[in-house]
């Protein structure tokens, strides 16, 4: 989700650089179905609507109104602009509810920037808030409304987060200082309640928990015990220290949390032993990434002190988060890569669906079906129904048909003459297996969310800038795509567990107006309502679709939230709601059951190429000169009361 160093630095899909996918030519039958989608010629001679001023100054109204269909939000428009702080669309209240560092337990310390420890950390709330989940509790003795939140930590930015250390780097960052990261990856659990003032998080609740990278964890599924998984520290291959990296997740239907673990390369320091067997693996995945500098003094972290470690990391976590001395679970089932979102959905049959996609440019969109069914009547049934299913891998065609292929160790090309000698090999090795399998190289699949109601779901493609234009396909039609795409897969009649779909494209993002982008916007969306680079994603209670940026920054314009129609002759159409601070990326997005409350996070705010912890971009979202930029959880909710987004 982060602009991080793997999608600079890794190789990308081998798959993707021998030009066998391109099929530019079918690019031009695959626009929208709707067929308003024309691309920027259908928008040529458009007076697009303008808002004069940065952000907050005042609503910026839509396009030409649809004869016919009413908008299906209702709230008035941003204007798009970037400056040191967030604003939200008028008539709405945004308020911050929890920053790195503030007090999660009785016994928390008081955040001290300029004193930060790895013991302190693991007591308060961690850095580059994200994924956003909401579990809901039974009301308290006053009748307040309850429930937990779930929220994963991504990453550490070290020079932003300690003072003293940008000069220096990397010599100037010491043990503690890994430390103190390694306690700032991982998820928080906090209860939060609604009171007279809103919702609150509440500090000291029973039910509250830091995760971390030290936090010990269960490996189960085909890659449980697995010699692969086996270290000095774990010579039984099923237990491990913590998670990190943790980029989007989901919430299963019994309330379980689940933590995608991403951009695990960049954690690891060192050279494998000479003809190390797992060198081409590690070399799919991008590792060593180094990002961090944990392996220079924690040997876990050192390829040449725990070769097998990098293995162990890469999968999607589950937690119970009401039960707050659970052992978390790594659910090899769901496989290895660089996982972006966890979203679940059921089947019409009562199998258990996860979509996630692999974010790194050329890789692919996967989605796993359980062999057990949900049971609603009794929780602990379903305690272990990721551990067994099939994991399915995506082909774009360019009929419009997607073709999910399964990757099960001794099917086609998956054998042991390719080196997959059991499952386990499979699910270690699930970008090769999909390599080979011949999946579509996408550009950077990230969020993808379902809607139980229709049958569709929502593939955000952020963007991909190194695609040659021999590389284009119907699926990925734009070559050095900086602004990302959205395609739609429709799965029959409802079913998600099934191996065919339907696909289309939703938008291709950009401005509209300049032609040699190729954006494609229903020409009703306003100069402000259009975005770059689309990420994280959610539906709220009316099933309305709502759109996370990271990257929009390259449009001019501060990352944020836009809603974004999807029926009728308003699909395609964007609404701008919510604008970053910048330097941030907007993460997150979750709204309560009934839809009148929002929660959001934003994302390394003060970030940039020359900001460090004396000199951030800005200090949101306290402005104070004693502390540095904060990364933060938002609640939105309605001034008037009320569905956000009307």
């Amino acid at each position: 989700m982060a602009v991080m160093d793997d999608r600079e630095n890794t190789p990308v899909n081998p798959r993707a650089l021998s030009g066998a996918e391109a099929i530019g030519d079918v690019v031009a039958r695959r626009l929208s179905r709707r067929g308003f989608l024309g691309g920027v010629t259908a928008l040529s001679g458009l007076a697009l609507t303008a808002c004069a001023g940065r952000p907050g100054t005042g609503a910026a109204q839509a396009g030409p109104s649809a004869p016919g269909q009413a908008p299906a939000f209702d709230f008035p428009e941003l204007a798009r602009g970037m400056d040191q702080t967030h604003h939200v669309a008028e008539g709405y209240r945004a308020e911050v509810l929890l920053r790195w560092g503030d007090p999660l337990f009785a016994d928390s310390p008081t955040f001290d920037p300029a004193n930060q420890s790895a013991e302190a950390q693991s007591r308060q709330f961690g850095y580059n808030n994200d994924f956003i989940g909401f579990v809901p509790l039974e009301p308290d003795a006053t009748g307040a409304e309850r429930g937990l939140l779930c929220i994963n930590h991504e990453y550490t930015n070290t020079t932003l987060m300690f003072p003293n250390v940008a000069a220096g780097y990397p010599a100037s960052v010491t043990r503690d200082i890994c430390l103190t990261e390694m306690a700032a990856h991982g998820g928080t659990i906090i209860e939060i309640r609604k009171g007279a003032d809103g919702w609150r998080p509440v500090a000291g609740a029973p039910l509250n928990r830091r995760i971390t990278a030290d936090t010990p964890m269960q490996i189960t599924g085909p890659a449980s015990g697995h010699d692969r998984l086996k270290t000095p520290d774990d010579p039984s291959g099923t237990l491990v220290l913590g998670t990190m990296n943790n980029c989007a997740g989901g919430i299963t239907p019994w309330g379980t949390y689940l933590l995608s673990e991403e951009n695990i390369n960049g954690n690891f320091l060192g050279d494998l032993p000479a003809n190390h067997p797992e060198a081409g693996n590690y070399k799919r995945m991008g590792i060593p990434g180094e990002s961090y500098q944990w392996g220079r003094h924690i040997d876990r972290f050192n390829l040449a002190r725990a070769p097998n470690e990098p293995n162990r990391f890469g999968w999607i976590v589950e937690v119970d988060p009401l039960d707050p001395l659970s052992l978390p679970k790594k659910r090899t089932a769901l496989g290895r890569y660089k996982h972006e979102g966890a979203e679940t959905v059921l089947a019409p049959d009562g199998r258990v669906v996860i979509y996630s996609g692999d974010d790194q440019r050329f890789d692919y969109v996967y989605k796993f079906v359980s062999a057990g069914r949900y049971d609603p009547g009794n929780r602990a049934a379903n305690a272990d129904l990721l551990d067994s299913g099939t994991l399915y891998v995506a082909r774009f065609d360019a009929d419009g048909s997607v073709t999910w292929m399964p990757l099960v160790q001794g099917q086609g090309p998956l054998s042991p003459a390719n080196g997959f000698h059991s499952q386990a090999d499979v699910v270690i090795e699930a970008r090769r297996a999909g390599d080979l399998l011949g999946a579509t190289p996408m550009d950077r699949p990230e969020d993808i969310e379902p809607d139980p109601k229709t049958g569709r779901v929502w593939v955000m493609l952020t963007n991909n800038d190194m695609r040659q234009s021999g590389q284009v396909d119907a699926a990925n039609p734009r070559a050095a795509n900086r602004f990302g795409h959205i395609i739609e897969i429709t799965e029959p009649d409802g079913d998600f567990a099934s191996k065919a779909s339907r696909w289309d494209i939703l938008v291709r993002c950009g401005d509209p107006s300049v032609a040699e982008v190729g954006a494609t916007w229903n020409p009703l969306t306003s100069e402000n309502g259009w975005l770059g680079s689309p990420d994280n994603c959610a539906l709220d209670a009316q099933g309305r679709l709502w759109v996370a940026t990271d990257g929009n920054e390259n449009t001019g314009a501060a990352d944020g939230l836009w809603a974004l129609e999807t029926e009728g002759e308003r699909r395609g159409t964007g609404r701008h709601f919510f604008s970053c601070p910048t330097g941030a990326e907007m993460c997150g997005p979750r709204f309560t059951p009934s839809g009148d409350a929002l929660f959001l996070a934003v994302q390394h705010p003060g970030d940039g190429d020359d900001a460090n912890y004396e000199a951030p971009a800005t200090r949101w979202p306290d402005f104070d000169d004693a502390m540095p930029p904060r990364p933060s959880v938002m609640v939105i909710t309605r001034i008037e009361g009320g569905p956000v987004g009307g």
